[in-house]
């Protein structure tokens, strides 16, 4: 018979007990009692709250990215929320009570002043969502090296440049996490480009590597959606298609459905919070059953 207290010595897993649990465990030595590393923030809590958390989401101005920053301010924390179009910028920032940017983050040096001012203006960084891209739905022979360059640069590049700019910020603080923001198209073929779906799965492959690279003091993990009906889904998609299209298109989603941008805001908002504080490098896939299907 095993005895229960080494049953996971060669293992990770010592029964989800917490350093309680650890210490009373026999393989680990009375010299290792009390030294191990802990959660810096204390227990964990169960539910997700970002008081006092300082955010800034990169492409805040619409869909996804705004009601993110709307969950973030009424659960306490401050955002600033950065786009490209003015009148959408001021407009978000104004409804959620946050700060606004204008800026291009397809340019390097805009991209690292709209950072910089964004944590200026909120005292520092705890978090980042990059909430930032364009698809497309062209062919391998339809795709020029324009078309290929300029999903990169959109859908990928921006990402590189604001975890780049933020890194000092986010190294200041004792709970720090990335949220980059992919696609279903990065994991599984559909119907989205291949230089889209190719971009989309490189966000999923550098947030993991972030994960490596950046632990254990900044957390980095990705949430890729299905279809979300954000203004952009329902005006330039699901608006040309005939009601027979739309149904066949929504029959490929367990759920029958388009999400809300507030049901994709809300995994985010989790994987900012001290409830997430031991995920780091993980995919969230939040499709309404579109990939297992």
């Amino acid at each position: 018979m095993v005895d229960p207290g080494r049953r996971n010595a060669d293992s990770d897993d010592v029964g989800g007990v917490g350093q309680e649990g650890i210490e009373q465990h026999e393989h680990f030595s009375v010299a290792l009692r009390g030294k191990l590393p802990r959660h810096r923030g204390g227990r964990a809590l169960m539910g997700a709250t970002m008081t006092g958390r300082r955010v800034l989401i990169v492409g805040g101005s619409r869909g996804i990215g705004r009601a993110t920053a709307k969950r973030i301010v009424a659960e306490g924390g401050k955002v600033a929320v950065i786009g490209r179009d003015a009148a959408a910028v001021n407009a978000s920032a104004a409804e959620i009570g946050g700060e606004g940017i204008v800026a291009d983050m397809r340019e390097e040096a805009q991209a690292m002043r709209a950072v910089e001012d964004a944590a200026a203006r909120l005292g520092g960084l705890d978090g980042l969502v990059n909430c930032i891209g364009n698809s497309d739905f062209l062919k391998l022979d339809e795709i020029g090296l324009d078309d290929w360059n300029n999903a990169f640069l959109v859908n990928l590049t921006t990402h590189y440049l604001s975890c780049r700019a933020a890194l000092p910020h986010l190294r200041a603080s004792e709970r720090a996490a990335i949220v980059n923001v992919s696609a279903i198209a990065g994991i599984t073929p559909g119907m989205a480009g291949a230089a889209y779906a190719a971009a989309k799965a490189g966000v999923i492959q550098f947030t993991k590597n972030l994960a490596a690279q950046l632990a254990p003091g900044i957390r980095a993990n990705v949430v890729s959606p299905g279809a979300v009906a954000t203004e952009r889904m329902l005006d330039n998609y699901m608006g040309s298609r005939t009601e027979a299209q739309a149904k066949a298109f929504l029959d490929r989603y367990a759920q029958k459905r388009l999400a809300d941008p507030d049901e994709i805001a809300a995994p985010i908002v989790f994987l900012l919070s001290d409830a997430a504080s031991y995920i780091t490098g993980s995919n969230y896939v939040a499709d309404g059953g579109r990939v297992y299907r």
